[in-house]
């Protein structure tokens, strides 16, 4: 059956999966795993081009959306969903789209991925324009829910951006870039939960963690664009503002408590001694970059 994509081909490494002892049978599937990480290497300059593309159109006002269906929808709003609390985003910055709609990310909706018209009429409600990206998840690249979400958000004049485990796909034949860790047949035949979406979760962490990086909401390697929610998230952002400046505890505190809790205009307060709306002014001016701001002026 060498017509079908890799991802839904026999594994020849596990045809005696049911015959091993647990100690055998997980060590076959650590052994196959290894493989997603030298895929994913592979595919570092696609995923480069990517994040700098998807860059740009964020930082000229635009969003990223993702479109999947099953494992791969779930994981796409699984990343999408991360990044308001760890970044400070809008919600709508970076949005997930699955197949079959919210019901999908608990319950198997298994029709509703053969439904390319739905995918169009999402991109259609969600606005997308030109100004956009949409990166389309589909392990085999055949997804018709992921394929008319690509045509229309191309219509659009979107960036389009494929991630799939298969090449020369019907994801991949429209999109503007591709990104195609090959990942192989899978542990369990056509099961592209395990690794090709473990290849998903780590391309899309890059994309998403790189982007945030490049819009300046990273200093060093510290999440200094966070939002202090709970208890747990203050505690980490007094911690923050503590290594950033040669501030005191009850100090550092008081910076938070002026600017709401952000550390980035608490830094800059403490660094700087002006005022939390000064601070704000500061990062307006820069972009939103911190290191920009701490060496205003310097």
């Amino acid at each position: 059956m060498t017509d079908l994509p890799l991802t839904e081909r026999a594994n020849p490494s596990t045809t005696d999966l049911d015959r091993l002892s647990t100690h055998d049978l997980l060590h076959r599937m650590n052994d196959e795993d290894r493989r997603v990480a030298w895929a994913v290497e592979r595919e570092i300059g696609a995923i480069a081009a990517a994040v700098d593309a998807i860059a740009e159109r964020l930082k000229g006002g635009g969003r990223l959306h993702y479109f999947g269906a099953g494992s791969s929808g779930r994981i796409g709003v699984l990343d999408a969903s991360e990044i308001p609390p760890t970044f400070s985003a809008p919600p709508d910055l970076v949005v997930g789209h699955i197949a079959g709609g919210w019901p999908a990310l608990t319950s198997a909706v298994e029709s509703a991925e053969d439904d390319e018209q739905a995918g169009a009429e999402e991109v259609i409600a969600a606005g997308v324009c030109s100004r956009d990206a949409v990166v389309g998840v589909s392990a085999g690249g055949t997804t018709p829910y992921v394929v008319g979400a690509m045509r229309a958000a191309n219509a659009a004049g979107a960036l389009t951006v494929a991630l799939v485990s298969a090449a020369d796909s019907p994801v991949t034949a429209i999109a503007n870039l591709s990104i195609v860790p090959a990942t192989g047949p899978e542990v369990l035949t056509g099961s592209t939960r395990l690794k090709a979406g473990t290849a998903q979760k780590l391309v899309l962490n890059m994309l998403s963690t790189a982007v945030m990086v490049k819009l300046g909401k990273v200093h060093g390697n510290l999440m200094v664009d966070l939002q202090a929610g709970n208890a747990k998230l203050r505690a980490r952002a007094e911690r923050l503002v503590l290594q950033l400046s040669s501030a005191s505890s009850g100090e550092a505190r008081a910076a938070l408590e002026a600017s709401g809790w952000r550390v980035k205009p608490a830094v800059l307060q403490l660094v700087h001694g002006c005022s939390a709306e000064e601070a704000t002014l500061r990062l307006e001016r820069t972009g939103g970059s911190l290191r920009a701001a701490l060496d205003e002026g310097h």
